[in-house]
């Protein structure tokens, strides 16, 4: 299968990083390169540093940037990692940073992938093939409190505790290795009346169950923290996140870096030391227009915030 990706908000992106033809640029997670390309046609003796722990990605990037490869060095990591990575290239500091944390079109179409609850796949949903969790363990291995507290706090499931207590009784019987069977399970965990009401009920379950696996909001407001104060004065970073979670791990951050700052006004001057590390480009997210939603649905919940350092 083709490595697939529409690149959501890709026109207020582009505008957001200011782009200078001799800067560096990171796309820490470059998924299919869709926001990549633009990038790199912009650049004239710049550099662009793409990375990704899904390998299935990196190479679809490759190929998507073949004609600008002198211009891009392709790192397989967590975008978590990246400031080692920096620090092998001997880079201090970059003039642009994208952040898009959604789960690409293609690991979503692609069925074996099992991050689809319309598929029927085995239970898997590694961005990283290589590592060693995945669904399956989470779903027949993880105690029914542990698995409430991840849908819960990761899915905002209402029903958690349902669904933890059936899944743990469905697995007595055998264990549970397909996608199939954790929806089925889902599915009649909800009250007739609220089944469909928001989609399909499986849909929260599957985002706790991704979450946990790819241990998406571990380190997120330190990795953030670090990547906006690894650029240059009056470099920008635009990240992009689908859900409120993730949107409140962001937005939590970049204020708190935009904090000059926080002595009492009664004070003649300040004694805390504290000044601004960015600005916030926006203070409101911005998000997918009428059109774009019309030819991307993957777009409703994309909210994108920007910060310049200063």
């Amino acid at each position: 299968m083709e490595f697939v990706h529409v690149p959501v908000l890709l026109d207020q992106c582009i505008e957001g990083l200011n782009i200078k033809e001799d800067g560096i640029y990171m796309d820490a997670t470059v998924g299919g390169a869709g926001h990549s390309i633009e990038i790199v046609k912009r650049l004239k003796g710049g550099r662009l540093i793409a990375i990704d722990k899904d390998a299935d990605a990196l190479q679809a990037a490759n190929k998507r940037l073949n004609n600008y490869i002198d211009k891009v060095t392709f790192i397989h990591n967590d975008y978590k990692n990246f400031s080692e990575e920096l620090d092998k290239l001997n880079i201090d500091k970059l003039d642009g940073i994208l952040v898009d944390l959604g789960i690409s079109s293609y690991q979503v179409d692609n069925g074996e992938r099992g991050f689809s609850y319309i598929q029927d796949a085995p239970l898997d949903m590694r961005m990283d093939q290589s590592q060693y969790l995945n669904a399956k363990i989470v779903i027949n291995e993880y105690s029914e409190s542990e698995l409430s507290r991840i849908l819960f706090e990761y899915g905002e499931e209402s029903f958690a505790r349902q669904i933890a207590r059936e899944i743990v009784k469905e697995r007595e019987k055998g264990e549970i290795v397909t996608t199939s069977q954790l929806s089925n399970i889902v599915e009649h965990c909800y009250p007739a009346k609220f089944r469909y009401k928001n989609g399909n009920p499986a849909k929260k379950t599957f985002q706790a169950v991704r979450i946990e696996v790819n241990g998406e909001l571990d380190r997120l407001h330190e990795a953030l923290k670090e990547m906006a104060l690894r650029l240059k004065k009056e470099g920008r970073m635009c990240v992009i996140s689908f859900h409120s979670l993730e949107d409140r791990i962001v937005k939590e951050t970049f204020r708190d870096l935009a904090t000059g700052c926080t002595c009492p006004p009664s004070f003649p001057k300040c004694v805390c030391g504290r000044k601004e590390q960015v600005k916030l480009v926006n203070k409101k997210p911005i998000i997918a227009s009428d059109e774009e939603l019309e030819r991307n649905k993957r777009a409703a919940s994309a909210k994108l915030r920007i910060i310049e350092r200063v």
